[in-house]
């Protein structure tokens, strides 16, 4: 029964409320500093936890509940006689519950101008020894480390007379165990990137010692392959915008391939969303095996997912879709007369939910839209595991390098950025041919870059596409002329690639003898 309660938090959303009840429910309430100030400003009985201690908080607070008047009312069973009598020798009350957040270190060491001063007073002491106290102990103390959990705890109270069930004890205890883990983790990887020769005063993106943390989100039916187990984890805080913070509005469970391609197509239409003009047009991108299969742009929905099917009907037959904008009822209609796996938007219409509930099996699924990147990208191998920095330079146009001697039209501009963007998202070596905001072909994952070409170019024909007049991206560059000669015998009349071969002068050569426009944008894109 939960008759004392330790409150000690910096997070003081939902407190006071939350401590007015207890106080209505008997509870006693015990607390420090900040938190015991703000309970007494709102009139709720509080007692100090230097009066539980009979010693005062000394050292600028870094010493207040490092004492065995607190631990010792953390820690004792209440099943055993002999820490109840330890207890009473030493006049030590129990504590049944705690709440505690600590100190924001993250965010603290998440600010620019963050001393090394600054980050070390944020090393929270005392409240990690707390919280693990109180959920070692979890089968006698309720323990908190959220306001997201103020209310279920409180129900449970008025339900049960102040007692609160082993199970949501353990299940609270998991939670505090998990939260100090990501704390040291957080620690550890700050004090580990910090250059020691230079007084602390450079950090590396990269820390000695690596500590992850992610939240599982469900675990699947089979991985990549039906003989694979799997599981999706998302971020401790997912970047706005991304996967993670999908809400399914309907459909099957999502597969691990499901997640791996939703990535692939929501990553793809929000470049495109993003560093076009003011309009923002509406994106839709169709992925299968992680690729771009079609992508296009155009004024509605409805007519961007169209032009983007265009592209390769065959291939997007049980793919998956992303639109960049809300799906209306138009493009619901079109969409669901396709076989698709996955169909994701920043939203719905009542409408076009309608429509799609006939067909229960197609997942849908919402995502705020956002630029914000992830930090990084991770590629397990054997024994190890390789990060980096996340592909997410969009080069403009304000950056291109025109090489030729002719110099690309309005028209073959926008058309070569465009193909510039989806190239991005296409599996080395990859080459695409584009035009008026559409994918014509798509070649990806060759061994050799004119074999991407070909395919490419067999693509556009299968679909019944024109590459006359098209704009080609490479995702990187041409080791030599016979790529560029493949794709302007194709059609093509602009190029775009980053440029940097030993053989550039050969393929600029190439591009003024057939009189075609070529822009180096000196990044590459490469997308194993």
């Amino acid at each position: 029964m939960i008759k004392t309660a330790l409150i000690s938090v910096s997070n003081k959303e939902g407190m006071v409320a939350f401590a007015r009840e207890l106080n209505q429910l008997g509870v006693r309430l015990i607390s420090t500093g900040g938190t015991a100030k703000l309970l007494a400003e709102n009139g709720l009985p509080v007692t100090e936890v230097s009066e539980l201690t009979r010693f005062p908080e000394m050292l600028d607070g870094r010493v207040k509940t490092l004492h065995p008047a607190v631990h010792g009312g953390l820690l004792a069973r209440r099943d055993s006689a002999e820490h109840m009598a330890a207890l009473q020798k030493h006049a030590i009350e129990t504590i049944d519950l705690l709440v505690i957040n600590l100190y924001p270190f993250n965010q603290t060491v998440s600010k620019e101008q963050c001393s090394f001063d600054e980050a070390i007073e944020n090393i929270d002491i005392g409240g990690p020894a707390m919280l693990r106290a109180a959920a070692k102990n979890h089968h006698d103390v309720t323990v908190l480390i959220s306001p997201d959990d103020y209310s279920l705890v409180l129900q449970e109270m008025k339900n049960n007379k102040n007692t609160i069930s082993y199970e949501t004890n353990l299940f609270l205890a998991k939670k505090v165990f998990a939260h100090t883990a990501q704390y040291d983790g957080a620690i550890a990887n700050y004090l580990s990137s910090l250059d020691q020769e230079r007084q602390h005063q450079t950090r590396s993106l990269y820390p000695t010692t690596l500590h992850l943390a992610f939240d599982k989100v469900q675990e699947m039916r089979y991985g990549e392959n039906p003989h694979q187990s799997a599981a999706f984890y998302k971020d401790i805080n997912p970047p706005k915008g991304s996967l993670a913070n999908y809400q399914q509005i309907q459909g099957k469970e999502l597969s691990y391939n499901n997640i791996a391609d939703a990535d692939a197509a929501w990553e793809c239409v929000k470049t495109l969303a993003i560093g076009q003009d003011q309009t923002m047009p509406a994106a839709c991108v169709i992925i299968k095996h992680a690729n771009p299969c079609g992508v296009a742009i155009a004024s509605t929905p409805l007519e961007a997912y169209q032009k983007a099917l265009k592209t390769d009907p065959t291939s997007a037959f049980g793919g998956i879709i992303a639109l960049n904008q809300a799906c209306d009822a138009a493009c619901a209609e079109a969409i669901s007369k396709q076989f698709v796996e996955v169909l994701m938007a920043p939203s719905f219409s009542i409408e076009a939910k309608t429509i799609f509930s006939s067909k229960q099996n197609v997942r849908l699924l919402e995502i705020p839209l956002g630029d914000e990147p992830n930090p990084f990208d991770f590629k397990r191998v054997g024994g190890g595991l390789l990060v980096q920095s996340s592909d997410s330079k969009n080069v403009q146009a304000a950056e291109f390098k025109i090489v030729s001697k002719r110099v690309p039209t309005p028209k073959e501009l926008a058309d070569l950025l465009f193909a510039w963007r989806v190239a991005k998202f296409v599996k080395s070596n990859a080459i695409v041919f584009c035009a008026n905001g559409m994918t014509l072909g798509v070649g990806a994952g060759q061994m050799s870059r004119i074999d991407s070409a070909r395919i490419a170019k067999i693509k556009a024909e299968n679909a019944g596409l024109s590459l006359q007049g098209s704009a080609v991206a490479s995702d990187a560059f041409f080791p030599f002329r016979d790529g560029l000669d493949e794709v302007v015998a194709a059609g093509a009349t602009s190029v775009i690639h980053p440029g940097g071969s030993m053989r550039d002068d050969e393929v600029i050569a190439a591009a003024n003898e057939q009189g075609i426009a070529m822009i180096f944008t000196g990044t590459r894109h490469f997308r194993h």
